[in-house]
């Protein structure tokens, strides 16, 4: 049972915020191994079922998809049986739904499978944030985040570097197969970890259904809210349609790249991994805090992908690389910063964030096709550039840090348990 009353979250340094930690980046590295794991994949898809490449691409989108419709109804779930048992029932769901994918027959079944299974990853992010938050002492909360942020990044990472070599080698289905094996072991390292649930209990509210309407409502209308989905919708949108075509334009001329070679530019993921929790510590101790990190995060991504315009692999990698590091710094702020905006509904907030996340995902993934299939890369880089100014404007409608949450004291003056 939680035992909220008088629990202030598990302080820095502590055997629960390690497990809260440890526990979230296995669920996020088995989450997101199983999302993208067929962006790797998309060219031998696309040549498997004899379809564009942005009807390839729908394979993603319909995971994402799925991820959205389902963080709603799974973060009601979260407040009635808490956050843990939601959080596991949707991990074991989607290790098996992720090893029925490769058995898919035609695209249709592959797309229905993906929209399953997206919909079951989606108790994951709907409510990890909101675990988090409860779970870990406030002035840590933007360090923990961005190192939940951390483990997403590298589940990411796995699911396109294990994939992609393993199916142009044998065929995509065994790559796909190969990832799902590996979000079963990550998902029995998340059971085994993530401590019990203090900081949370049901109230009469949060049983009934006019309460999950207010709670929704009262964040679909905070302004601060909406300017950080719009930064999830942008951001996440731009992100994945780069990433979409980027093995495509490589198997083009001047490149020419076999796709397992294409696809270990994935490995630029890493930067993301090391970005997300230095945006988290650069947000406690800048001037400006979250807001300034958040607009500096969105301007590293477009410096990235203007360097990802030269006809020349060094550039593209060095491009990608930048272009990674700003978006999940960019994710790291935005996404641990809702729970703190939310007065009420911390799981809705969340789970509003990431429909707009994956909602932009879904569509503007999908949408960024057409750009590249009728301009090339210029004309993809510049709808995402679009995209990112735009995101960059409501962003700095925010306010500075320190003017709504407690700032955190000075390492040296922390005294850790």
């Amino acid at each position: 049972m939680a035992d909220p009353a008088g629990f202030t979250g598990h302080p820095r340094g502590s055997a629960g915020y390690r497990g809260v930690l440890v526990g979230l980046a296995a669920a996020g590295l088995a989450t997101f191994a199983q999302l993208y794991s067929l962006q790797g994949l998309l060219p031998e898809l696309s040549g498997d079922f004899g379809v564009s490449a942005a009807t390839a691409a729908l394979s993603v989108s319909a995971a994402t998809l799925g991820l959205a419709v389902a963080v709603i109804p799974w973060s009601a779930a979260a407040d009635r049986f808490g956050r843990l048992p939601v959080m596991r029932t949707a991990i074991i769901a989607a290790v098996v739904l992720g090893l029925l994918v490769p058995l898919a027959t035609d695209f249709s079944v592959l797309l229905l499978l993906r929209f399953i299974e997206g919909a079951a990853l989606g108790g994951i992010p709907a409510v990890a944030l909101a675990y988090l938050s409860e779970e870990v002492s406030p002035v840590h909360a933007a360090v923990a985040a961005g190192t939940y942020v951390s483990g997403t990044t590298i589940g990411g990472l796995a699911g396109r570097i294990v994939a992609a070599p393993v199916g142009e080698y044998s065929n995509w289905r065994i790559g796909v197969a190969a990832v799902s094996l590996l979000a079963a072991v990550a998902a029995v390292v998340f059971m085994l970890s993530a401590p019990r649930q203090r900081g949370w209990s049901p109230s009469p509210k949060q049983k009934d259904g006019p309460g999950l309407a207010a709670r929704l409502g009262a964040n679909l209308r905070s302004r601060r809210q909406l300017a950080l989905y719009a930064q999830a919708f942008l951001l996440m949108g731009g992100f994945v349609a780069v990433y979409n075509y980027l093995g495509f334009r490589l198997g083009l001329p001047p490149f020419n790249l076999p796709q397992a070679l294409a696809s270990s530019l994935f490995l630029a993921y890493l930067a993301g991994t090391w970005s997300s929790r230095a945006a988290g510590k650069a947000a406690g101790v800048l001037p400006g805090g979250r807001r300034n990190v958040l607009l500096a995060s969105t301007a590293v991504m477009a410096a990235g992908l203007a360097v990802t315009l030269f006809e020349s692999l060094a550039a593209v990698i060095t491009g990608l690389i930048i272009f990674t590091a700003g978006f999940f710094g960019a994710h790291a702020i935005a996404s641990g910063w809702v729970p703190v905006f939310a007065s009420e509904g911390k799981a809705q907030a969340s789970s509003l964030y990431n429909l707009a996340y994956y909602g932009g995902s879904s569509l503007i993934g999908w949408a960024g096709g057409l750009f590249f299939q009728s301009a090339g890369w210029p004309a993809l880089a510049g709808f995402v550039g679009v995209l990112m100014l735009l995101a960059a404007v409501l962003a700095a409608t925010l306010p500075g840090q320190w003017e709504h949450e407690p700032r955190p004291k000075p390492a040296g003056r922390r005294l850790e348990t």
